[in-house]
């Protein structure tokens, strides 16, 4: 099993944290982290957000978030790892994102889990764009989410 998918298509959460533990006995916590696209009213365009598209470039998204993972795992002891990223239009209660970690110990599971998901806010080139009543708008970076990646730092 690759580590990174980029995708259109919908996952299955309950098949892909099956997939981590199978076969290893070793593995005693697996944290997991699902971004779902929900419903903004106060998205950029200040009315409420009816779909996000995301767009990445092949290869480049690919290898950043094998990166991100590389460190993950250089920073814990991880028996597994799975980031899946979704692109494309999504509507709101869409699953967006899914990271899934396995450690023998839940502190480690949780860390890496939290450290994957902060840097893919932050470093994975992924281009969001909201769509809402009054049309589609760009969005940009949010401080919240620099802060917390710096703290890893």
């Amino acid at each position: 099993m690759n580590a990174v998918s980029v995708q259109s298509e919908p996952f299955d959460v309950g098949a892909e944290i099956a997939a981590i533990s199978a076969g290893r006995t070793g593995v005693g916590a697996v944290a997991s982290f699902i971004g779902l696209v929900r419903e903004l009213e106060g998205c950029a365009s200040g009315q409420g957000q009816s779909a996000m598209t995301l767009e990445h470039y092949p290869g480049m998204t690919e290898a950043a978030l094998e990166d991100i993972v590389g460190q993950a795992r250089g920073r814990w002891q991880l028996q597994g790892v799975r980031v899946i990223h979704r692109f494309g239009r999504l509507t709101p209660g869409d699953a967006i994102v899914l990271v899934i970690t396995a450690a023998a110990h839940r502190g480690e599971a949780f860390a890496a889990c939290e450290f994957i998901m902060d840097y893919l806010k932050t470093r994975a080139p992924f281009w969001k764009k909201e769509e809402g009543r009054d049309g589609a708008h760009w969005v940009d970076a949010r401080e919240e989410d620099d802060a917390a990646a710096a703290r890893w730092d």
